[in-house]
């Protein structure tokens, strides 16, 4: 297992074919506002490669957009709401089709309320994930050892508890519902993105 560091693109060729799991650091939660500054991939084959953008970057990077735009490769996200609004804002594609373990957690997991990545790892798989680096600044110059291994730490896992999840989704006769969501997910992302964080437009309410 290895964690590479890439400088505004991913090299070609270094992807095994198959599901990738997908996550983003950024500057901070309002994605036009906060420039992403990472893009963490892996195959699930034991690397992790992270591809990082400086600040004033033209977001070119033409081997990881082919792989995110892949319709072929399954893109495994922990809330991928979030991540796919960055992607398409600062990268200009849609890391779809999609199947993010937050929403699969909360389809089947309703005993607890606890569906957070660090809770699904411990539960799911028996392993602890440190969070500590979560609210570190992504656009140093440098990254530290332990930035490097929190954003490899996020994607590390996804395609254990793909595996799991897809399983209890199974049994619960909730596959398609989930589906269904995953398949929304690039459009809810779009909404947000154009002005509708939070707003339910399925509401009846006026906004």
């Amino acid at each position: 297992m290895a964690v590479h560091l890439h400088e505004e693109d991913l090299p070609e060729g270094v992807l095994a074919p198959g599901p990738v799991a997908i996550d983003t650091e950024t500057m901070g939660l309002i994605t036009a506002r906060d420039r992403l500054c990472l893009v963490q991939i892996s195959d699930g084959q034991g690397d992790e490669h992270l591809v990082r953008f400086a600040a004033g970057s033209r977001f070119a990077a033409p081997n990881l957009k082919a792989v995110l735009a892949d319709p072929a490769r399954l893109k495994l996200y922990h809330f991928a709401r979030f991540d796919l609004a960055a992607i398409e804002h600062y990268l200009g594609v849609t890391a779809a089709p999609v199947f993010c373990t937050k929403i699969a957690s909360k389809l089947v997991r309703t005993y607890t309320d606890r569906h957070g990545l660090k809770d699904l790892v411990r539960e799911l798989l028996g392993k602890e994930v440190s969070k500590q680096q979560q609210s570190s600044d992504w656009g140093a110059p440098e990254l530290s050892d332990a930035q490097k291994d929190y954003a490899a730490s996020d994607v590390r896992y996804l395609h254990a508890m793909h595996a799991i999840l897809v399983e209890r989704l199974a049994r619960e006769g909730r596959t398609e519902l989930a589906q269904a969501c995953f398949d929304f997910l690039p459009a809810r992302a779009r909404l947000d993105l154009a002005g509708w964080p939070d707003h339910d437009i399925f509401s009846h309410e006026a906004a």
